[in-house]
């Protein structure tokens, strides 16, 4: 299959090494202007073994394509569209931001049978144009049920070289249980600008975690998606005491945090059902003051 990956991150670079080292057609599209800055092989230092493998380097979504990637950071998605103008040639989107609210975007611009939403968990980062490391020891890859046949080449790749794949039925379900594991931890790593274990380890910090976890959790219920407050937290306490979130990265490298992507969608849920979400308003607010600071 021919795939183009918008965002060659830390995330789309992992995604574009995996599918090009099975033999699949990669493109990936980058600003232009940086094009020269990218090598034609891409090379992915991961727990689950070192690869190189051939891409392609283009800076507009021209060609056809079997499947656009989308995974640019949520504050940079209006922006990377430029590269992909309607009309694009493309059988199927898959995003893979964080947040909620890109997939009714994205289906205003590709149409709504286009759009299968995943989303991706892992720690993964770019330390130089076609060079990624993933840090965690896992990547847990889920998609929108209906999207099984259509990816069943790339999921096959992504379990031959480690990925945990799973289908989900219900979109909200699908998309609400990555934000309440990931919400929790992007907000407390951040506020304390520190990693997981530091927050962990911390009586005050810990209980903020497990309330704001509660909090999102209560939130998403209330859309009508499935989630286990429980078995969330038992995920976040089983991760890498170093790990780091990608909002704490940001804002430590003085990069604009994905705030209202991760934070909003349980806030705006929050107003718009009635539910108290103090912990999570808090943490937001840290955030928010450490940036004007």
């Amino acid at each position: 299959m021919r795939h183009a990956i918008l965002g060659p991150g830390g995330i789309g670079g992992l995604v574009g090494a995996v599918l090009a080292h099975a033999g699949e057609d990669v493109t990936l599209i980058v600003r232009r202007g940086t094009e020269q800055s990218y090598p034609r092989e891409f090379s992915l230092d991961s727990p689950f073994g070192k690869i190189k493998a051939p891409v392609s380097i283009a800076t507009s979504v021209a060609q056809p394509f079997d499947l656009l990637w989308i995974t640019v950071k949520a504050t940079l998605l209006e922006e990377a569209l430029n590269s992909a103008p309607k009309g694009a040639r493309v059988q199927a989107v898959v995003p893979l931001l964080n947040g909620i609210d890109h997939v009714e975007k994205l289906r205003q611009r590709f149409g709504r049978d286009e759009v299968l939403p995943a989303t991706i968990t892992v720690e993964s980062e770019r330390i130089a144009p076609g060079k990624i490391v993933q840090r965690s020891p896992f990547v847990r890859f889920h998609v929108i049920a209906r999207g099984k046949y259509l990816l069943t080449t790339a999921i096959d790749a992504f379990r031959r070289f480690g990925f945990e794949c799973n289908f989900v039925e219900g979109e909200g379900t699908l998309l609400w249980s990555k934000l309440v594991f990931l919400a929790p931890v992007a907000l407390s790593t951040t506020a304390a600008r520190s990693a997981i274990g530091n927050v962990l380890n911390d009586a005050v910090r810990a209980a903020r975690l497990e309330s704001c976890v509660r909090e999102a959790c209560a939130v998403a219920e209330c859309t009508g998606a499935t989630v286990d407050a429980n078995s969330v937290l038992a995920r976040i306490t089983a991760l890498p005491p170093s790990m780091r979130s990608s909002m704490e990265k940001d804002v430590t490298n003085g990069n604009p945090p994905e705030l209202d992507a991760i934070g909003g969608p349980i806030l705006r849920g929050a107003e718009a059902y009635g539910i108290p979400v103090p912990t999570t308003s808090e943490l937001v607010r840290v955030i928010r003051t450490n940036l004007v600071a």
